[in-house]
C-alpha cells in the first residue's frame, strides 16, 4: 500500500471536513451551559457518561451552588446525591470540590482562558482544557475524547494513541480556525455513526475516503439501522 503524502492527507482531510458539515451543519457542544465555569463543570461530570445525562443534573446543581465559591462550600452528601446520575459520583464529587475551590483561592473564583492555568486545576487535563477554551473563551483546540481519537485513527489522520501527538497531528492537518467545528463535526459523527462497535459503514456519508471501510456492516440497510442519536 502506497504511503499517502501529507499533501494527500489533508486534501482528503478537508473532503471529509466539509462532507461532515453537510451531514451535521448544526453541530455543536452538546453540554448545556451559560458560562466557562458551567461548561467546566459539565466537562468533569461528562466523563464515563454521556450529555444528555449531564444535561439533566447540571440544571438543579447551578441553581443550588451557581459559583465556585458556592461549590467549594457544598455539602458532599448532598452533591453526591445530585450529580449521582452521571456515574462515579463519589470520584466526581471530590473532583467539584478540589476544582471549585482551586478556581476561587488562585484565580478568584473566575475561570482562567489559558491553558496553561486551566490544567493547574485538579482533574483538569489537555483535553477539559481544550473544550472549555475552545467552546468558552473561543480559543481553537483540538478536543481528543475518545470519538476524536476513534475516528482520527480509522480516518488515517494519525497512527498513534497517545492523545497528545493526536492533537498536534490533527491540528496540523486543518487551520486553527477550523478546530472548533472539527472537534464537534467529528464527535458528532462518531456518537450518531462510526460507533466503537459494529460502524455504521454502509450508511457513511465520508465511506469512500475511510480507510477503515468494512469494520462495520457495509449493507446500506443494514447500517442504516446502526444510525442513532446519543444515548440518554
Amino acid at each position: 500500500m502506497a504511503v499517502e503524502s501529507k499533501r494527500a492527507m489533508r486534501a482528503r482531510a478537508a473532503e471529509i471536513f466539509a462532507l461532515l458539515g453537510q451531514t451535521y451543519p448544526d453541530a455543536h457542544c452538546e453540554l448545556d451551559h451559560a458560562d466557562a465555569w458551567q461548561l467546566l463543570v459539565a466537562t468533569v461530570l461528562s466523563a464515563q457518561s454521556t450529555d444528555r445525562r449531564v444535561n439533566t443534573v447540571t440544571p438543579a446543581l447551578f441553581a443550588r451552588w451557581p459559583d465556585p465559591s458556592a461549590l467549594a462550600a457544598a455539602d458532599r452528601t448532598e452533591l453526591e446525591e445530585l450529580i449521582k446520575p452521571t456515574g462515579f459520583f463519589r470520584a466526581k464529587t471530590d473532583s467539584l470540590l478540589k476544582l471549585s475551590a482551586a478556581v476561587q483561592s488562585q484565580f478568584g473564583g473566575v475561570v482562567p482562558g489559558t491553558l496553561d492555568a486551566l490544567v493547574t486545576l485538579p482533574g483538569v487535563g489537555r483535553k477539559t482544557a481544550n473544550v472549555v477554551l475552545t467552546d468558552a473563551f473561543g480559543v481553537p483546540g483540538i478536543t481528543t475524547d475518545t470519538h476524536l481519537i476513534r475516528l482520527s485513527r480509522r480516518f488515517g489522520w494519525t497512527v498513534s494513541e497517545n492523545p497528545v501527538v493526536i492533537e498536534a497531528e490533527v491540528g496540523a492537518l486543518f487551520e486553527p480556525s477550523d478546530w472548533r467545528l472539527v472537534n464537534h463535526r467529528v464527535i458528532w459523527h462518531g456518537r450518531r455513526c462510526c460507533h466503537a462497535r459494529r460502524p455504521a459503514c454502509g450508511a457513511c456519508p465520508v465511506a469512500g475516503l475511510c480507510p477503515a471501510f468494512g469494520e462495520g456492516p457495509t449493507d446500506p440497510k443494514v447500517a442504516a439501522k446502526l444510525i442513532r442519536e446519543p444515548r440518554g
